[in-house]
Order: C-alpha cells, then structure tokens, then sequence
C-alpha cells in the first residue's frame, strides 16, 4: 500500500440541488471543498475526480426499473413516480438527477476501488453518505445509496468482510437493508431513536436476516443525547464487535446532523465529539483493517457553521494532517462564506468543548437512559459473535 489519501471531488457534485426552500443545500458543499482548500489540505491529499457510476455498478443494488425511473425524472420532472419515492417533498425531482446523483455514487465507488488495489489506504467522498436510498425507491434526500454500492464494489473485487459504521443522526436504513442477509457485511448504526425521528427505523432487535445473524447492529439513543453519553454508546460497542468481525476494510458514514445546531433533528452533539468520532474511525481502520477506511458524508443542515468544519476535519484525518481544534477558519474562506451566502461563518475549527466518556468497563447504570440503550444493544447482538453482552 502506497499510504497516500484520496478525496473524492467533483465541483459537478453540487448539482445535486433539490431547490432552494430545501434543506439540503449544495452550498454545503462547495464551502467545505473551500474551507479544505483555505487549509491547504488539498495539498497534503491526493484530490480526484471519478466517472459517474455506470448502469452495471448501479445495478449492484438498485433494480433496473427503478433506474428507469430514476433517468425519466431526470428528463422530466413533473412526471417522478412518487410511489418510488421520486418528486416527494423530501425528494423532489429535478433536471439532471440522474447524473448528478450517479455522479456522487461514483466518488464513493471510485474510492472503495482505489483501496481494495491497494493504491491508498484512505479516501474520502463527503459529498456522499447518501445511506437512505432502497435498492427501488429514492427516500429522506438520497436517490442513489453510494455507501451501499461502495460495499457491493468491495464484495464484487473480493472482499469477504467489511464493516460499516453509520454516525449520521439518522438510521442508516439503505445500507442496512442492502445487506440483512449477506454475512460478509457488518452494519453499525448509530443514530436518535425512531420514536423521535426519521425513518422510524433502527431498533435494537433488527439484527439481521435469516442468512446473517448479528449482521445488524443498531444504537438507538434518545432526543438529548449529550457528546459524553454519545461517544460512551459508541466506544461500548463498536470496537469489541470490529475485533470479532475481523474487517477488510472499514467505510464510514459521517452525518453532521447530531449536532445541536441542526435544525432537523434532536441530538445535543458538539463539532468536538463528532471530530473525535471520525478520528476513533480513522484508528480503527488501522487497528482492524490494515489501514483501509472509505469515509463519507451523509446529513448536515447546518450549512454554514456545522457541515463545513466537520467534514473538514474528516479530511484532515484521513491526510494524516489533523486541523487543531482552536485553529481560527482562515480569512479567505470567511470571505467565500459571505460571498456565497451573504452570511457569515464560524470563527473556529472548535464548539469549545472537550469531551471525555466513561469506558462501559467502569460500570452500568441502570437508572440511565442512554447505558440501557447501550445494554440493549449488546444484548441483542453480541451472542452472535461470541461476545458477552
């Protein structure tokens, strides 16, 4: 393996517009491509642009006529089959969505490519993450589920495990469903419990098919979630089940709408745990995986001040180049804030916090919400693997 990052960066990939009333502005984006660049981390990464993935690759999870679907929206709006879940309120249709939403899949795919060859051990498409989408209905803002063909690429090249651990607000319900029977692929959510938010999916007990039991692993944590109670969810059950999996390679999703700036949903996250999260992924993949990490994007409706920092820093991780926390967001990306929003941006790269978790080896408490999630969990799933829960 060379050791080289990669990220994945069309400037086509901020067509994926569904209107401006909607929240999942492309600015997103194209502010965190410029805070990248103010940090001169494209400098330090090795920055590619992929093909759109073609109508074989898409086929490795989507069904042909949901494709069709998928073109005849592209061409004619108007006409989107809501019943696929096309030209909904969520997901409207739009000139060109085919493309643009090919064009993100092939990022992600062009990425897990590179790593399975060996010619990096990191890529990253933040532009991605889009882990809502079946394999026949577009939903929750994802038309094409990339982190879903990235995995079947994966298996088709060969790979025999990977595992796949989601830190978007939101159920990674796509990628999940993409994989309920197939064993060679481990999928980990962690996400706001479905009582409270989208898509209602994403308990303890789906666990998995018939054909690969303990395959699905869901955290379901409630509304309030603070950064300490997060990051203790997440250290007590992910890395115990990556050491008795054994991947070949790690992808991440990593939402930025736990935030507590986020306007769609009701975490209480810092920038600070969500960065601390995406390095834990980065030690992992070298723990479990020889280095091989495909991370992606995912949610985000804190355009300005949130999405752009986080997935800043993800790329700072993955080009071993890690942005401090205190660093100021340099000038000339405050000035490409208010120039595309007429809004301005975040002074720092940091919430000011500092979070630290108790290790779920210093005890269980019952009368907490949170470690009677996290014991749900570890109760439903670890028996599959050999584990205590």
């Amino acid at each position: 393996m060379s050791g080289e990052a990669r990220l994945m960066w069309d400037e086509g990939v901020a067509g994926y517009d569904f209107g401006p009333a909607h929240p999942m502005d492309p600015v997103r984006l194209t502010l965190t491509m410029r805070l990248v660049e103010a940090f001169g981390l494209d400098r330090r990464i090795d920055v590619v642009a992929a093909s759109p993935a073609g109508d074989s690759t898409l086929a490795l999870v989507h069904r042909t006529p949901y494709l069709d679907a998928v073109r005849h929206a592209s061409l004619h709006p108007w006409e989107a089959d809501q019943r696929l879940g096309l030209g909904t309120d969520d997901t409207p249709a739009f000139p060109g969505m085919h493309e643009v939403s090919a064009l993100i899949a092939g990022q992600s795919v062009a990425g897990a490519d590179d790593i399975w060859r060996g010619d990096v051990q990191h890529a990253v498409n933040f532009s991605g993450g889009l882990h809502h989408a079946m394999p026949a209905a577009a939903s929750g803002f994802c038309v094409y589920n990339d982190a879903a063909l990235a995995i079947a690429r994966l298996l088709e090249l060969g790979a025999e495990r990977v595992a796949y651990i989601d830190t978007d607000v939101h159920h990674g319900d796509g990628v999940q469903d993409a994989f309920w029977d197939d064993p060679r692929v481990l999928t980990i959510s962690l996400h706001e419990h479905p009582r409270t938010l989208f898509p209602g999916t994403g308990l303890p007990e789906e666990t998995g098919g018939e054909a690969a039991p303990g395959g699905a692993v869901n955290i379901p944590l409630p509304a309030g979630t603070s950064d300490q109670e997060w990051l203790r969810a997440l250290h007590a059950v992910v890395p115990e089940l990556l050491a008795a999996f054994r991947p070949q390679v790690v992808v991440s999703q990593h939402g930025a709408d736990g935030h507590f700036e986020d306007p769609l949903a009701h975490l209480a996250l810092s920038l600070d745990a969500q960065r601390l999260a995406a390095e834990s992924c980065h030690d992992w993949a070298h723990q479990h995986a020889e280095g091989r990490w495909l991370a992606l994007g995912g949610g985000g409706y804190a355009v300005i001040d949130v999405v752009p920092r986080l997935w800043t820093h993800l790329v700072a991780i993955a080009a071993h180049a890690p942005v401090d926390p205190t660093a100021a967001t340099p000038d000339s990306w405050l000035k490409a804030v208010y120039a595309l929003t007429r809004q301005s941006g975040p002074r720092r790269m940091t919430d000011g916090r500092a979070p630290r978790w108790r290790d779920w080896a210093d005890g269980y408490d019952p009368a907490d919400t949170v470690d009677r999630a996290i014991l749900a969990t570890r109760r439903a799933v670890y028996p599959h693997h050999g584990l205590l829960p």
